[in-house]
This record gives structure tokens, sequence and C-alpha cells, in this order.
């Protein structure tokens, strides 16, 4: 199926929704002459990027207190800047790690046209909203001990799973970026991103730019394991090149 048909069908889908206020899995799947496995696909990529939300058996327009909220509207604009300019650097066929988070999962509705792709997370969410995309990418998992706090699996299991592959890239979050050091997490169980950086030939930590410049105590990954950070375009040239200064590749994505 092409781009542009699944395009196609999923601005009809909102319309429709717009119009009626409900729509159905199976009154979907007849109308459009497809599956419903599709069907739910197209629901499931639609209520990622907020434009819906999926009950039992098909989908709902967003609640009004949700859509009026400027602030988080702000936060997700800024998210998916990130997360689409972050998947502009994957290619066909790349082997990439995505670790748990909210900025790291905002790449998975940019993944849908790559072929061949072979990811590793550590997230039940990061996973789920991986399986929804048509392009079926290979999926693996690292399992080990589930954490609530970062809410994503930790541990030495996780960390020897990890070691048994090698990856293209990895995309990874942070709680704060301190700018001599490196990136900086409120979680102080960090032995599973030092060894995903371990893993993978390149490194890029996606990160909003109201978080450069915090200083929190647990450092992460250091400066010599990162290759490349991607932020918002509202960081001050000043900062940019203090990060820069660090050997950092530093992309600054467009809020559209």
């Amino acid at each position: 199926m092409s781009k542009r048909n699944t395009q196609l069908r999923r601005h009809t889908i909102l319309n429709q929704l717009n119009d009626v206020g409900e729509v159905s899995v199976d009154q979907l799947a007849v109308q459009f002459e497809t599956s419903e496995v599709t069907i739910r696909k197209d629901l499931a990529a639609l209520e990622a990027s907020g434009l819906l939300l999926r009950r039992y058996g098909g989908a709902v327009p967003l609640p009004s207190e949700i859509t009026s909220v400027a602030h988080n509207d702000k936060v997700s604009k800024q998210k998916q800047a990130i997360g689409k300019q972050a998947a502009l650097l994957i290619k066909d066929h790349h082997r990439i790690i995505i670790d748990s988070g909210r900025t790291t999962a905002a790449m998975i509705t940019h993944l849908a046209n790559k072929k061949g792709l072979v990811v590793m997370t550590n997230s039940l969410s990061v996973a789920n909203q991986l399986n929804e995309l048509e392009n079926e990418p290979t999926l693996l998992m690292t399992g080990g001990t589930w954490d609530s706090t970062s809410e994503a699996f930790q541990g030495q299991i996780a960390e020897q799973v990890l070691r048994s592959y090698d990856f293209d890239q990895l995309f990874i979050g942070a709680d704060g970026i301190d700018i001599e050091r490196g990136t900086t997490t409120f979680n102080e169980l960090i032995g599973l991103s030092r060894v995903m950086s371990e893993v993978a030939r390149e490194v890029i930590v996606l990160v909003e730019s109201d978080k450069i410049g915090r200083r929190i105590p647990n450092l992460e990954l250091s400066w010599n394991s990162v290759n490349t950070l991607i932020t918002d375009d509202n960081l001050s040239e000043q900062l940019k090149k203090q990060i820069q200064a660090q050997g950092i590749n530093v992309i600054c994505a467009p809020i559209e």
C-alpha cells in the first residue's frame, strides 16, 4: 500500500470523525475495502499524533479540555519537531535502539516509510507503537527487570541482551544537559544507558532546549560517548557553541 493512499485514508478518517463524532473499525474497513488490522493501525497512528482517542471498536475526537491546553501543545510541538528531525538520520535497513521516553517516542510516527528496520527497545510503550507501523520493523526487546520510575526494563539481563547485538544508532533522551559533562538524569539506574551507547556506532541524544543547562547530579552519558544532540530551535546560539566545543554535532529542529 502506497504512502499516498495511507495518508489520504487517514485524512478522510479524521474528516469523517469530525463530521459524525465517532467512527468504527468494521465500518471503516468496509468503506475503504481494507482489513480491520490496517484500520486499527491508522487509528493508532492518528492517536499517537494527538489527533483522536481510540475506543473499543473505533475512535472518538479528542476532548475539548485536552485540545485547549496551550502549554501541552507547545511541548508536543517541540517533541514532534525533534522526533521528525531524528528520523531523517535513519536509513533503510538500519539497526537502531530507541530508549524509553516521550521525546524518543515522538520519532516513531516518522519511521513508517523506512524499509527493513531492526529496532531494539526497553520500553513497552515504544514497542507497542512500533508494532502499529505498517512497514512492520523487526522488533527486539531487552527484557530484564521492570523499573516503574523510568517505565522501562533495566538490569543485568537487559544489559546482557544488548551486548549480544551491534547497532548503527542509539536514540536516547535526557532529563538535563550539563554543558561541561554530558547528559544527566534523575534516575540512578544508568547502567543500561551506558551499555546502549557502547553497542551503537552512533549515539544521538534527543532533548528539548529548556533542559539544556539543567544541572542534575546523576551523569548518564559523558560527552565522549555522544556524537549528536538534536534539540528544538529555541536553543540559544551561545549554548549551541558551547556544546559544539565539546565535539558534538548539534542539530536544532524547526518547530512547525
